[in-house]
């Protein structure tokens, strides 16, 4: 008999003692399942007792966590909740060091535990375990668990990490920017103030005053994973820390952001990761700042972090493990969302600065046409060749600030065409002066596809969006470079160009073209190049027919015809239907079909009709006449034995077609054209064809094909094929709609230890 449901079986282990096989009632209070247990052991006081999981964790067993409790499962007994973290806690105030380390260990072992956590707390261990990290008295290994279990403890929430103290704080401080230090310690004590940093905006700004950024740097180069690991997430704890203001200011038009995004921020900021020959003029060499909050993105640029983390972080011989690669994401997403400012901004038609960089823009694409047309003309004039010249650039409007009064993109997009055409001069003058050679509905507009694409980028790229907890889909080749960003849309505008060309585009395909770039930049970008020449390549090599081809294999796979399961229901099926192509092309002969003649002069002026015997044994044929209806098979005169041939010819290995002027003057006839050869006496002769079309080409190939026992190869078999495997396979699925169909099929369960159950029809019943 079954035991019920809430009974469960399992067993309960004690040092030095037979463990106990019971049946677990769940039901049951658990204070009254552990004083049975102990008393099976012979033990008094059962309130001095709990149940732990014997595996992982070893979490005590309450009245909330119960229900985990499984058949099958393992539990030990041990010293209740309250009183093993008295104990532990005196233990601490023990004078051994040896005691003390035992301790700390046993501490750090349960303190992930909430039952005990609470045990611990409500007795002020927090305090105690902080007295000690306070004194320092050991920086080795009790130093390092006592971290452990500080940390442990702190992250179950029941203490707010707002709480610590600032001389606490300050000790942990220390122990970062120590130079002989444990290495298990400093990765905890980072670990600890990044918990700090992220909870408490006070604290915080205690932390950022107190680490210097180049001692952050220097864990950053030690090659300890680990210490890596932290480092990296203090650094970003205190970015988010910092204000977008306090962001802006020290990346000032760099990074990511490009050139324009920094305009009138003032002289005093230092180069960034991409500042390097920016719209904006030079900067001054590089300072430590003063105000470490304001500036220190824009000092870890200078001190090149973007290239220890490119060469020594992503590319070292060490996997990257999930959590660098969730701050390396955490990092790109703060430095790109310091394009938003100049995404938000719409340009200013007022602002004199703005306006000369738009006749930089068109001034670079039709400078020598523009002085050389626009000597001694009026004023007037010369208004109407800019705006003239601006509409052959590409902008909607005769004056170029409407367009770019939207946002998104607004700035971005000037910043970007104006990069575009200053470090890449010779490619931005032939994509405008090509697009202007053509006509008016097949041009790529610049400006029109330079906007749309920056905000096709700032989508891809997440610009402006709040940082996930958990991503970790960074792009290795924003490392790789400076002006990341910028370089992006100069790969991505010329791409456009190319894609347009190949979409034989107008502009009323517009949409179609950024729809096919957004995804040929989404699906290279999903590889994670590792660098920007690399993105060219693989971008490059996934042309309009190619994504096609994709969305043409990803929409099966969604119908589900690629599955496996599919792929092998069609296996089983093609024989079937092959068959049925076979019956019909030998019907369709049976039918037979006109042909014409081919005289030496190429006149098609005689007509001969063919058809194969009902029992498919003969082809018959004969001439008749033009307009005549087909022949009955009586009046054929000429029957050739399928017997008696041999061979199958087309094209030109037919010998009609290879005959002096056959086939010089109508290349065409070559597709059509088809021979039988058989034996005559002891020549071997020709029976020649010229089918009156393609698809009668492909049937007569095919039953031929089939009556001398040759597979059917026509491009008809194939598309007959695959419509009758498309419909036969959806009509054996109808009853699977909306079910989802295994990638493997389920596993056959093992047989029986008996078939006692079957019934035996031999025995009667009385």
């Amino acid at each position: 008999m079954a035991p019920p449901r809430n009974v469960v079986k399992i067993a309960v282990q004690k040092p030095d003692a037979i463990p106990q096989l019971i049946r677990l009632d769940q039901a049951k209070p658990l204070a009254a399942v552990v004083k049975e247990v102990c008393d099976a052991w012979s033990l008094s006081h059962s309130e001095r007792y709990a149940l732990q999981f014997a595996d992982g964790h070893r979490r005590y067993i309450t009245e909330n966590n119960r229900t985990e409790i499984k058949n099958g499962s393992i539990l030990c007994l041990s010293t209740a909740p309250d009183l093993e973290a008295e104990r532990l806690l005196s233990g601490l105030q023990s004078g051994s060091r040896e005691r003390r380390r035992e301790t700390l260990q046993h501490l750090v072992l349960l303190a992930p535990d909430v039952t005990f956590a609470q045990e611990v707390i409500s007795r002020d261990g927090l305090q105690r375990l902080g007295t000690i990290i306070e004194d320092g008295d050991d920086l080795g290994e009790v130093l390092t668990l006592t971290l452990r279990a500080f940390l442990e403890l702190m992250e179950h929430g029941m203490v707010s990490w707002e709480t610590l103290s600032i001389p606490f704080i300050r000790k942990v401080v220390s122990y970062v920017n120590m130079n002989l230090m444990d290495a298990s310690v400093q990765p905890l004590a980072l670990r600890l103030l990044e918990s700090v940093t992220l909870s408490s905006p006070a604290l915080g700004q205690l932390v950022k005053s107190e680490v210097p950024l180049d001692r952050l740097l220097v864990h950053l180069q030690v090659m300890n994973q680990q210490l890596q690991t932290k480092a990296m997430a203090l650094l970003t704890a205190l970015l988010q820390g910092a204000s977008p203001t306090e962001r802006k200011v020290s990346v000032v038009s760099g990074g990511w952001m490009g050139e324009g995004a920094g305009a009138g921020a003032g002289s005093h900021c230092a180069p960034s990761w991409d500042r390097r020959m920016g719209v904006h003029g030079g900067v001054k060499s590089p300072k430590p700042p003063s105000h470490l909050s304001q500036h220190m993105l824009d000092y870890l640029w200078q001190r090149n972090l973007r290239q220890f983390i490119y060469k020594n972080i992503i590319h070292s011989a060490t996997p990257l493990g999930d959590e660098m690669a969730h701050h390396l994401y955490v990092l790109q997403a703060l430095t790109l969302g310091l394009l938003e400012p100049r995404m938000r901004t719409p340009l200013d038609p007022y602002s004199p600065e703005q306006r000369e960089q738009l006749q930089a823009l068109r001034q670079a694409a039709f400078e020598s046409e523009g002085e050389s047309l626009g000597a001694g003309l009026s004023a007037d004039r010369r208004r109407s060749l800019c705006a003239r010249e601006f509409r052959k650039l590409g902008f909607s409007n005769s004056n170029p600030a409407q367009d770019l009064e939207r946002v998104p993109p607004g700035l971005l997009a000037l910043d970007n065409m104006l990069y575009f055409s200053r470090h890449a001069p010779s490619a931005y003058s032939r994509f405008v002066l090509e697009n202007s050679s053509r006509e008016d509905k097949h041009e790529c507009p610049f400006a029109r596809s330079s906007i749309q694409l920056t905000v096709l980028l700032c989508e891809l790229l997440r610009v402006g969006e709040p940082c996930s907890e958990t991503a970790q889909d960074f792009s290795p080749m924003f490392f790789g470079q400076d002006q990341s960003f910028h370089e992006l849309f100069c790969v991505s505008i010329q791409l456009l160009n190319k894609t347009w060309k190949e979409m034989r585009a107008t502009q009323e395909d517009f949409d179609k073209v950024i729809q096919v770039v957004r995804e040929q930049l989404a699906r290279t970008l999903a590889l994670k190049p590792s660098s920007l020449e690399l993105f060219r390549t693989k971008v490059n090599a996934l042309p309009y027919g190619e994504v096609l081809r994709l969305r043409q294999t990803e929409r099966l796979h969604q119908e589900g015809t690629l599955a496996p399961p599919i792929l092998e229901l069609r296996e089983k099926l093609k024989p079937e239907l092959m068959g049925l192509i076979r019956q019909q092309r030998l019907l369709r002969l049976c039918e037979g079909t006109l042909f014409r003649k081919i005289s030496s002069r190429r006149r098609q002026d005689k007509l001969w009709f063919c058809c194969l015997s009902p029992n498919h044994k003969v082809l018959q044929y004969g001439d008749v006449e033009e307009g005549a209806s087909p022949p009955t098979l009586e009046s054929l005169p000429e029957q050739l034995p399928v017997a008696d041939i041999k061979a199958l010819l087309t094209g030109k290995d037919c010998p009609h077609v290879r005959e002096k002027g056959s086939g010089k003057q109508n290349k065409d006839l070559y597709e059509l054209a088809f021979s039988v050869s058989y034996d005559h006496g002891e020549e071997e002769a020709y029976l020649n064809f010229i089918a009156p079309s393609k698809r009668e080409f492909h049937l007569w190939t095919d039953g031929l094909s089939a009556l001398l026992g040759s597979p059917m190869g026509s491009e008809q078999t194939r598309l007959d094929l695959e419509q009758l495997l498309t419909m036969e396979t959806k009509l054996r699925l109808l009853e699977l709609e909306n079910v989802p169909i295994p990638e493997q099929p389920p596993p056959i369960p093992p047989p029986p230890t008996n078939f006692n159950f079957c019934y035996d029809c031999s025995i009667t019943e009385p």
